[in-house]
């Protein structure tokens, strides 16, 4: 705390000592770094780079129709705020997609050449980075979705697991609802009732298959179904998706 006052009043002697007439104000050699200023070096140097995959144009396949409404008012639940949105309707031969997108995210729309280009208001902004390549994706998969589809194969491993497609009236939460039947290595079946939009069958008693425009709906209604039996790294056995692998581990010996 000392260290303060004597810098000071060294100071005061310098400036005292000097010539009035002069206006440059000689300071002691230990005073000269405590009076240069020195400026802070930011955390990262990289410079911030617009999104590749967010610039990549977007192909429209020739019976796919895309369309951007006009900019709505959407309340956030949490934070109470008015927050501008834009409703993007991707409608192809095998149905019709709604994504609501953020308004800073500018879409140019070329119906001659069949594509689309997303761009961002402010690039410098770390919010309209992230959004720009995830709208990108979403807008991307649409489109895959409603012109080719989208599918997820479920391989059950292990000895009994078994899987069925069946009906169950009274328990259908909308017309014409199917339910996977699993049968797990519990002392009963398993009954999961299929999302509407997802088409569910299986080709061998051992394999699920789902079908779809909606890839976020089957991939979710796949995750479901894993979490029954999740594979184990010591025995090899459980629900994969897709091409899932696990590497396995050596039993624990006591």
């Amino acid at each position: 705390m000392l260290a303060p006052a004597r810098g000071g009043r060294a100071l005061g002697r310098a400036i005292t000592a000097s010539s009035p007439s002069s206006s440059v104000v000689t300071l002691p050699s230990f005073l000269v770094p405590a009076f240069q200023t020195t400026t802070t070096r930011p955390f990262s140097a990289t410079a911030t780079r617009p999104s590749k995959l967010g610039r990549t144009p977007l192909s429209i396949p020739p019976n796919v129709d895309v369309s951007i409404s006009e900019p709505w008012i959407k309340k956030d639940m949490t934070t109470y705020l008015k927050i501008p949105k834009r409703t993007i309707t991707v409608t192809g031969p095998l149905g019709t997609l709604n994504l609501d997108i953020p308004d800073f995210i500018k879409i140019d729309h070329d119906e001659t050449a069949r594509r689309a280009t997303l761009s961002v208001v402010d690039p410098n902004l770390k919010q309209q980075r992230e959004m720009w390549g995830t709208m990108w994706s979403y807008l991307n998969k649409y489109i895959i979705g409603v012109s080719e589809g989208h599918t997820a194969v479920l391989r059950l491993v292990g000895i009994g697991y078994r899987a069925s497609i069946e009906a169950r009236p009274q328990k259908e939460e909308y017309p014409g609802q199917q339910f996977v039947l699993l049968k797990l290595g519990y002392s009963h079946p398993i009954e999961m009732g299929v999302p509407q939009g997802v088409k569910a069958s299986t080709p061998q008693p051992t394999r699920i298959l789902l079908e779809g425009i909606n890839r976020e709906e089957i991939m979710s209604f796949a995750a479901k179904i894993r979490l029954w039996r999740k594979p184990d790294p010591y025995k090899g056995k459980g629900v994969f998706i897709n091409d899932e692998t696990i590497k396995l581990k050596q039993k624990k010996i006591k």
